[in-house]
């Protein structure tokens, strides 16, 4: 894809480039309104945010970007906890905790249509369409690597389990979940691929070291099916076993990663999350071993297993039921093995001369400095094949606005050379779409899980900050006929979720 130069805003606009990521921080609502205030969890029936201390209010990154600061920067993230999560708190019938709504979850658990490149790297789109609300617009920066491809073209894979086997994990859904599908994945992964697997509850223990499944597929689901809840949850010992594990079992050319099966409820043993967190950072810092942390459970500590993510260069989904397992570990994780870029950063140059105002939606902890874009030596995020990444700006134009609206770019480094790449895409003020109604099937899907995710972070009823937001009504009308004209399975359960959602609100 073309690139373009950015002219220099305040003496300096870095030409901009964004590195694999998705842009999506959160946003207040169209006009100078303050922000909303985050809500008390005891409200409405909300499910606590179980473990640790809450976040910060998730309303905190919705303030307009201040003038004349019109970058804005982001580590690459394809996480999707987050809406596994609330799903399953809302079928639970309560509402999940704002804090645990992060938008770019959401937005990045349903498939896109981007353009896809034929190597590593990144292809950029950048779209939009105008709300109801006077000069407000939303618009999305699409990122997508290469396809998955075949199973045989990636590297070996090294892979660690971590699993927890807390007395709270005897709840349906969770242990016996967990056995069943690394079970199917441990049929499915190659013969070069080597397993290793690691328990937790009061004690951590080796249950099997590294071990090459050719000839030895026999010893995993035996180690698997060995598996049975005990005692209580040190999630401490359980990380420095598993990454002692991953150490001694490492593996020069093929992909290491812990993956840690958890509801990440600490309660024994070292629970400083900071001690788990260094150690994390340290083995990925000196060995490259990458964490996949997937969560478990009704009680969640959601908060904690995305800090653990962050800080293995990892990232996180959440398995409530056998459709999402299978999704998780027999589609995702074989497909993560493979990386097809390192330290992905995205950042978006919106022009002074059309913009007034713009707020990312969502991405509050990937935020990375605007002048750290090009710096190499600050972490980003890594991508796989098969990936996309979406981040959802809403815009107000200036009165009449006319020409150049904003380029986005993405930096990475090639996973194997660690050479650096960019890639760019632009957007014009006469490219956005009418309306998000008459905008393409995909884009109307993006604007609704966006739409979803704020109401649920706010307090105030169906009303949203998001300028052009429906009320959740109009919102759970829009899914259904979303979901009828996609034949997409995902958007009928988003639909299930709104109306859920709508059912606890009324």
């Amino acid at each position: 894809m073309k690139r373009y130069r950015i002219r220099r805003l305040r003496g300096a606009l870095l030409a901009v480039t964004a590195a694999s990521g998705l842009l999506l921080t959160g946003c207040s609502g169209a006009g100078d309104g303050g922000s909303n205030k985050a809500s008390d969890s005891s409200r409405r029936g909300h499910a606590p945010a179980p473990g640790g201390e809450q976040q910060s209010s998730p309303d905190d990154s919705r303030e307009a970007a201040p003038s004349p600061d019109y970058l804005s920067t982001f580590a690459l993230d394809v996480d999707t906890a987050s809406y596994g999560y609330a799903r399953r708190t809302l079928a639970d019938g309560r509402l999940p905790d704002p804090s645990t709504v992060r938008p770019e979850e959401f937005v990045n658990s349903f498939r896109q249509d981007y353009d896809r490149p034929d190597g590593n790297g990144f292809t950029v789109t950048v779209d939009g369409a105008r709300t109801t609300e006077d000069d407000w617009s939303l618009v999305r920066v699409g990122l997508a690597t290469r396809g998955a491809g075949d199973a045989d073209d990636r590297p070996p894979a090294a892979l660690t389990f971590v699993i927890d086997i807390s007395g709270s994990m005897g709840e349906p859904g969770r242990l016996d979940l967990a056995k069943d599908s690394l079970d199917t994945m441990t049929d499915q992964l190659r013969d070069d691929d080597s397993v290793a697997i690691v328990t937790f509850s009061d004690e951590a223990e080796r249950v099997l070291p590294m071990t090459r499944l050719d000839g030895h597929r026999d010893d995993v689901h035996d180690a698997i099916d060995s598996l049975e809840p005990t005692d209580s949850t040190n999630l401490g010992a359980g990380v420095e076993t598993g990454y002692e594990t991953a150490e001694d079992g490492l593996r020069d050319g093929a992909t290491n990663r812990v993956v840690l099966i958890s509801d990440a409820l600490a309660n024994t043993g070292d629970t400083d999350s900071e001690t788990i967190l260094e150690r994390i950072a340290s083995e990925r810092r000196e060995h490259g071993i990458t964490l996949f942390g997937v969560g478990v459970g009704s009680d969640y500590g959601d908060e904690l297993m995305e800090e653990l993510a962050d800080k293995g260069d990892g990232h996180t989904a959440y398995v409530s039921d056998e459709e999402g397992a299978r999704k998780v570990f027999v589609e995702q994780l074989p497909r993560n093995i493979d990386l097809t870029a390192r330290d992905a950063k995205a950042q978006v140059a919106f022009d002074p001369e059309t913009v007034q105002e713009f707020r990312l939606i969502g991405y509050d902890d990937r935020r990375v400095a605007d002048d750290d874009f090009r710096d190499d030596s600050v972490d980003g995020g890594e991508v796989g094949p098969g990936h996309t990444v979406t981040a959802l700006y809403a815009v107000r134009t200036k009165e009449g606005a006319d020409g150049h609206l904003a380029t986005a770019s993405v930096r990475w480094l090639d996973p194997e050379t660690r050479d650096p790449h960019e890639e760019s895409g632009q957007l014009e003020t006469d490219a956005l779409d009418t309306s998000v109604q008459r905008a393409s099937t995909r884009f109307q899907v993006t604007t609704l899980a966006a739409y979803f995710a704020d109401t649920l972070r706010s307090t105030d009823g169906d009303r949203t900050s998001l300028p052009g937001c429906p009320s959740l009504s109009e919102l759970s009308e829009q899914a259904r006929h979303l979901a009828r004209s996609t034949e997409d399975e995902d958007v009928s359960h988003l639909a299930d979720a709104i109306g859920e959602a709508q059912r606890l609100r009324d």
